[in-house]
């Protein structure tokens, strides 16, 4: 997992309330455990005039191009702007896994389901929550200033805006450490791999019956 750190990037503005990973990642493409490869079927039922199946040829199907990803101006974006309860229905890991395929590297919104909250910092991606209201002003000004940029600060956790003007986030202490250190489940159990080592071979020195073949 890559670390995070700094972020400046555009912000793409999704305007709904209550996204649920079925729409972010449709059930037809959750036959793969790999975390590559779901980004072109991001959001596919909005983003698609046909009904996209696993395998197709993304770059040859009808867009509709009034969804936001599909706007010239919001091309290249890496924060998503969102609404109450992003990320609510079911618990597929592969929700994150196409955000962050996609590019997405920071989600803010006012509220997330849990699952998808506490998946989204395994995965790689900082999920922030701000007021209602903040969130409220971050549409407005996406809306009005064509490649609106925000830069976030997961060290000092903070977001400036283009202004100068600073937006400040609370993010659990414990995920800020595994983001900034590019750390997910696998790699926290690695740094105690010489531990685990030490641990296995003095359990097969005292109990060498449990690995006899």
């Amino acid at each position: 997992m890559d670390k995070f750190t700094t972020l400046t990037a555009i912000v793409a503005p999704m305007d709904r309330a209550n996204v649920d990973t079925d729409a972010i990642i449709p059930k037809q493409f959750l036959k793969s455990i790999k975390r590559s490869g779901f980004g072109p079927n991001l959001f596919d039922e909005w983003r698609y005039e046909d009904v996209g199946q696993p395998d197709m040829d993304n770059s040859k199907r009808p867009l509709r191009q009034d969804f936001v990803l599909n706007q010239p101006r919001y091309q290249g974006a890496k924060i998503l702007l969102a609404r109450e309860n992003f990320g609510c229905g079911s618990s597929r890991e592969h929700a994150p896994w196409a955000l962050k395929d996609y590019g997405f590297d920071v989600i803010i919104a006012p509220s997330f389901a849990d699952i998808f909250f506490n998946n989204s910092f395994k995965n790689g991606i900082l999920p922030i929550i701000l007021d209602e209201k903040v969130v409220d002003e971050l549409f407005n000004e996406t809306f009005a200033v064509e490649g609106y940029e925000l830069t976030v600060d997961l060290s000092a956790q903070k977001i400036v805006k283009p202004n100068g003007d600073e937006i400040r986030f609370d993010v659990d202490s414990f995920r800020k450490h595994c983001l900034l250190n590019g750390l997910d489940d696998i790699g926290l159990t690695l740094q105690h791999a010489e531990e685990i080592k030490t641990y296995e071979e003095s359990r097969k020195a005292s109990k060498p019956w449990l690995y006899a073949n």
